[in-house]
């Protein structure tokens, strides 16, 4: 954190948090305390700002074990609910990735595919106490004769259930149309043609990246809110691109930053970790993740007071330019534009649509906040996250 000045360290915040004397509030409370009290005013009476998040994150998935079976296996082959883990681990771990689909579907045969159930549907009927269908498979080994094993199990049966996604919390995102003639399914849902619609998937200004953009107080070793439990960030989550375009505050105006997260799945709640189907396309997960933001100086008060109208993304074709790798910009528009429903662009008033859930977002945070009044304290990175020199102008 060389780059930026430090008049409130963590130690003097989590002091505050556990004396029951911490200011908390929202990512969607702090804009109007900047607007009326000012950056400086506003940083010296806000010690933690909590935000939120609650979209589809295919990066996604868990490590399982289910404990040794009698005779003992060497599973090499695993599946749940008919949907392959992989089991290239360890003895009886596997990874189940949030994207895998059963082995009966049929895909796009018939297009476009429903995608009714995979890994992230495990996920979500695990985490809810709900029974899976355990089935292994082995080429046998001396010390791990048992071939064959299948059993009925719920979260209890696991000796452990971790939640690691590789990456998370997209820090902003592409906004998505459609130029071609024909209705597209893609992972940002259905897009009519010759932009009949316009999607987006960001809670905004509630978003956790997008309140400390340069990723001062999130590496590892933070402290989150992951799927209704605490989590930690891992690393930087795979595609994390720090030095994407800025605005002149500073703010990202494309996907830039991710994290990679871990928590432990028995203590969530389904009501934060849902399977996914989207139509056309496959199988995914919906992730809750909140984090709070300790404001150590006036810069984070800046940028946690930023709202919807100050943050914007990019305009991206995914009928043509997208699939064919040349995902160039179309356009810029802010979050508030979006989230009022229409999009004024190319002379067309198009209807906007989120993928994420904004009251879910406000849910999160809202939590988070209340956590940290009651004790919750804010976790020190002990590895920063690549970032890029912070320039405001």
């Amino acid at each position: 954190m060389s780059n930026i000045e430090i008049k409130k360290s963590y130690e003097e915040i989590n002091k505050k948090i556990k004396e029951g004397k911490a200011v908390v509030v929202t990512a969607e409370e702090m804009p109007e305390i900047v607007k009326s009290e000012g950056v400086k005013k506003a940083f010296e009476k806000v010690d933690v700002v909590t935000t939120g998040t609650f979209g589809i994150m295919c990066s996604s998935g868990a490590f399982l074990n289910f404990g040794h079976t009698k005779p003992r296996m060497r599973a090499s082959k695993v599946w749940l609910n008919d949907v392959e883990a992989y089991g290239g681990i360890a003895a009886v771990d596997c990874y189940i990735g949030a994207t895998q689909v059963r082995d009966d579907d049929p895909l796009n045969m018939v297009h476009p595919g429903a995608f009714k159930y995979g890994g992230g549907h495990v996920i979500e009927d695990l985490i809810a106490g709900r029974q899976v269908k355990l089935k292994a498979k082995s080429y046998g080994t001396d010390c791990y004769p048992l071939k064959e094993f299948e059993k009925t199990i719920t979260i209890n049966d696991l000796r452990n259930a971790i939640l690691y996604n590789p990456r998370n919390a997209y820090q902003n995102y592409n906004v998505a149309v459609n130029l071609s003639k024909r209705i597209i399914y893609t992972y940002m849902g259905i897009l009519k043609p010759e932009m009949g619609n316009i999607t987006y998937s960001s809670a905004g200004q509630l978003s956790p990246l997008l309140n400390d953009p340069f990723y001062w107080t999130i590496g590892t070793g933070t402290k989150i809110f992951l799927g209704g439990a605490v989590g930690a960030v891992t690393w930087h989550g795979t595609q994390h691109s720090p030095d994407a375009m800025r605005d002149e505050n500073g703010m990202v105006r494309e996907g830039a930053g991710t994290i990679a997260v871990c928590g432990d799945m028995k203590q969530m709640s389904s009501d934060f970790i849902r399977g996914a189907s989207i139509t056309g396309y496959g199988c995914s997960l919906m992730v809750g993740i909140g984090i709070p933001i300790p404001i150590l100086n006036e810069d984070l008060a800046f940028f946690t007071g930023l709202s919807d109208s100050d943050i914007k993304a990019q305009i991206i074709d995914y009928g043509i330019d997208y699939p064919d790798g040349n995902p160039r910009s179309l356009g810029e528009v802010t979050y508030a534009e979006l989230k009022s429903g229409y999009v004024n662009f190319r002379g067309k008033t198009i209807p906007s649509s989120p993928l994420s859930s904004y009251p879910k977002a406000r849910q999160i945070a809202l939590i988070l906040k209340e956590w940290v009044k009651n004790g919750f304290t804010i976790g020190v990175p002990q590895i920063q996250m690549p970032t890029v020199p912070f320039s405001k102008k």
